[in-house]
């Protein structure tokens, strides 16, 4: 079986989805800025038969990213989908006439060139394989701008961007590409965004392969 790949994994969205995949038959490759949080996550799923493994980088730092993803491919196998999912800074979160040039670089790195050196590290071996899913999953503020959330309005709107035109681009080559937008904060117990709810929705998209974007609820819930 193949890998799916988490960049941002933790103990709720990320750990849901390990769950989900992992029970289909994947492999699980957990991908945070801590190695003991990640390998702490990676022996609860092996204690509950998942195989998966936990790997350290920083987003922000492309070469720490791609040599996890590299070492998460020599270590389990071809990763088949990868999930962006890291979430994002509280200080990204400034209102629009408090936020400086300086203040969206943070942003930029963690929603445009994180996601593109993660692509741009696994796309080959999913080429190879002739198939492969990458879900990008945001905020609200990916598609209604929040002038009290400069930072991530901006990025997010550029890394939207950057999926459909992936979306567009790979659809031919067998490679799917789609985003879950996550409006509001994810809650336990919640009918469409429980971590085990919305990992059900990733299995989906990654199953029904239709359309970009999708979302977990109403805007605004």
């Amino acid at each position: 079986m193949t890998t799916i790949a988490i960049i941002g994994a933790g103990p709720g969205l990320g750990a849901a989805v390990a769950r989900r995949f992992g029970g289909e038959g994947f492999d699980v490759a957990l991908i945070a800025r801590t190695q003991e949080r990640t390998s702490r996550l990676a022996a609860d799923l092996a204690a509950e038969g998942i195989t998966a493994r936990g790997f350290a980088a920083d987003v922000r730092d492309p070469k720490t990213l791609e040599a996890a993803l590299d070492a998460a491919t020599a270590t389990l196998g071809p990763i088949e989908v990868l999930q962006y999912s890291p979430l994002p800074h509280q200080d990204f979160m400034r209102p629009v006439l408090e936020t400086s040039a300086a203040d969206l670089a943070g942003p930029i790195e963690f929603s445009v060139y994180g996601p593109v050196a993660a692509v741009q590290q696994v796309l080959p071996g999913m080429r190879a394989m002739g198939r492969g899913t990458i879900l990008f999953v945001n905020g609200g503020s990916a598609v209604v701008p929040d002038r009290d959330r400069a930072g991530t309005s901006i990025a997010f709107a550029a890394e939207s961007a950057y999926g459909h035109l992936l979306h567009d681009t790979l659809a031919a080559e067998g490679i799917h590409v789609a985003q879950l937008i996550i409006p509001g904060e994810i809650v336990p117990g919640h009918a469409r965004k429980d971590p085990a709810v919305l990992a059900d929705t990733l299995w989906r998209l990654h199953q029904d392969r239709h359309g970009f974007r999708s979302f977990a609820d109403d805007l605004g819930s």
